[in-house]
């Protein structure tokens, strides 16, 4: 393993890079907050669209905002 890269030793011992490890344990913690698993509050990190005709009859549909950097 001394001589390989770091993508061929991922490959060699089938392990996930460390972006992907990120990525899911992100989506781990809100499938928890929406649960209620978690101690945060869903409400303060996402903003739910209200309007039932886009969302197919569910009201869990999140709303992308644009951030300001001013």
């Amino acid at each position: 393993m001394n001589g390989k890269t770091y993508d061929d030793r991922l490959l060699c011992l089938r392990l996930w890079t460390l972006e992907e490890r990120r990525n899911r344990k992100d989506l781990i913690e809100v499938f928890k907050m929406f649960r209620g698993f978690s101690n945060i509050s869903l409400h303060k990190l996402f903003i739910f669209d209200t309007n039932l005709k886009g969302t197919v009859g569910h009201t869990c549909k999140p709303v992308k905002t644009r951030c300001s950097t001013a």
